[in-house]
């Protein structure tokens, strides 16, 4: 009899997150499940690891799953790095990261703690997706994304992904009485933030600045993650880590250096 896969769960929103909690449970109706996510929220965190100070990974009591689930004060990719030398016994059969509170698409990626996960599981040999709702809220509705989340990682189980390759899954923020239109496989959009500080002097009279800033869409394309969020469909790109920019190699090797 052949034993069910093993599925890796973390996230960068911490433990308690609803969106985890969800994810959770659907991957419990497809595998063994051990979820290891960090202690507290760990956004904007890109792939930062801990070099410079202890990382502790403890076991929670869990009643109502009675399975394996850790929390670590580590980052994302802490987590999957722990999760593959420490905790598991074998490489995992897959690895999601979410579900995240927010849109993880266009040039976010580079930021996002949630997809640092999953590129971290993707350099390690493992099948990584990454699942995020274009919702902010902690009381986001994920009962949509159920079906979907479902099938994209069954799909991923009985087809592997490329070498260097992981997914990016964004799901858009539907109006009461919609439903998804369907699943655009996209690419990344041309985009960015339009950062701002917004200055301010503490009691004792030293500055400190706040990050605000607006973001850019510069793509008009129909074929994006974005533009498949704007209309309503869950947007799929493939992400490969390897970050050469191959285009330019032989105009380089042109260049008097």
């Amino acid at each position: 009899m052949q034993s069910k896969p093993l599925i890796l769960v973390t996230n960068d929103d911490g433990i308690t997150a609803p969106g985890l909690r969800n994810l959770i449970s659907i991957m419990d109706e497809i595998g063994d499940v051990v979820v290891i996510a960090p202690d507290s929220p760990q956004s904007g965190m890109g792939h930062a690891i801990t070099l410079d100070s202890t990382i502790y990974c403890d076991l929670v009591t869990n009643d109502d799953r009675k399975k394996q689930e850790y929390r670590c004060s580590g980052t994302p990719a802490d987590c999957v790095k722990i999760a593959v030398s420490e905790i598991l016994d074998r490489k995992p059969d897959l690895c999601v990261s979410g579900i995240n509170h927010g849109s993880n698409s266009s040039i976010n990626i580079l930021y996002s703690g949630t997809m640092s996960a999953a590129i971290e599981a993707g350099i390690e040999g493992i099948p990584a997706i990454g699942f995020s709702l274009l919702d902010y809220s902690w009381n986001a509705d994920f009962e949509k994304l159920r079906k979907h989340i479902k099938k994209i990682a069954l799909e991923v189980l009985k087809k592997g992904l490329p070498e260097g390759v992981v997914l990016n899954v964004n799901f858009p923020k539907l109006k009461e009485g919609k439903d998804f239109k369907g699943i655009r496989i996209s690419r990344q959009a041309k985009a960015n933030w339009k950062e701002e500080f917004d200055k301010r002097i503490n009691p004792q009279g030293k500055e400190y600045y706040w990050l605000t800033g607006k973001f850019k869409y510069l793509d008009e394309g129909e074929d994006t993650d974005i533009w498949a969020l704007e209309n309503d469909y869950i947007s799929v790109v493939p992400v490969q880590f390897d970050l050469t920019a191959h285009r330019f190699i032989n105009d380089l090797k042109e260049w008097k250096l």
